[in-house]
């Protein structure tokens, strides 16, 4: 069994550390206060700043980035622990394009493996999103998830879900992957100029999506810290109690390791 451990950074950014193994995933470091366009008329505020800093988070093995183009995924500061880290990062193929060496892109169900000496080996496995409604692809671009597998695990891989509404090829991706962990991407996010179209999933949907998954540990994250939110911790954990999950809810506090078995 591996013992992963889980730092929140804030918004969608996590630390995870197992086997000798240091992954980030979509870093955001920016200070609170700025607001930011997302395009076609959406924007939100960075109300809450990350519970550590950039200097603070030490040497990284690989970034997991589920896309690029987004601020609450990859902010300034996000960017230049990019640079500075020199470390592969995966993300989509548009994004690999837009970022450059050393990126890797990858395509829905593509798979590749990060080595390093001492450490197992991980499968990585793209994962397909879809960041908002039907149609709305040309707008909001390319997502990826990520399913990470290596040996030593015991209840199944490990599935960040990246940013994206709850949808049939998303339905498919626990049964597929036989995901033991998950990291979910909440927030219920809608703007103003688009009404009750959603961009991200709710509480209810990752509970639709979960309750019937081989999924032992259930991880929210990307659900506070920015003003195109919706959800909050106390109405997504009712959520998550009332349809019986909430023995396989683990809320990480940002700042704070949660040691889980993986």
């Amino acid at each position: 069994m591996t013992t992963l451990r889980v730092t929140h950074v804030g918004g969608p950014t996590v630390l995870l550390e197992f086997d000798g193994w240091r992954l980030l995933t979509d870093p955001t470091f920016d200070p609170p206060g700025r607001r930011y366009r997302f395009g076609w008329g959406t924007s939100s505020r960075k109300v809450t700043g990350p519970a550590i800093d950039a200097a603070d988070v030490g040497p990284l093995d690989a970034v997991l980035l589920t896309h690029d183009h987004h601020a609450d995924n990859l902010d300034d500061v996000g960017r230049r622990v990019l640079l500075e880290s020199g470390a592969p990062v995966l993300t989509t193929e548009a994004g690999a394009r837009r970022l450059g060496a050393p990126a890797h892109g990858l395509a829905p169900w593509g798979v590749t493996t990060l080595q390093r000496d001492g450490s197992p080996t991980i499968t990585v496995t793209a994962t397909p999103c879809r960041h908002g409604p039907p149609g709305s692809h040309p707008i909001v671009g390319d997502v990826v998830g990520f399913g990470l597998r290596w040996e030593g695990q015991e209840h199944g891989p490990l599935w960040i879900t990246g940013d994206t509404v709850l949808y049939d090829d998303v339905r498919r991706v626990p049964g597929r992957l036989g995901a033991g962990t998950v990291l979910v991407h909440l927030g219920g996010v809608r703007f103003p100029i688009t009404g009750p179209l959603r961009y991200t999933m709710t509480a209810a949907d990752a509970a639709e999506l979960l309750t019937a998954s081989p999924a032992t540990t259930i991880v929210p994250v990307h659900y506070e810290g920015w003003s195109h939110f919706q959800g909050d911790q106390a109405g997504s954990r009712a959520t998550f109690d009332a349809a019986g999950l909430g023995t396989r809810v683990r809320w990480a506090t940002p700042g704070d390791a949660l040691e889980l078995d993986c």
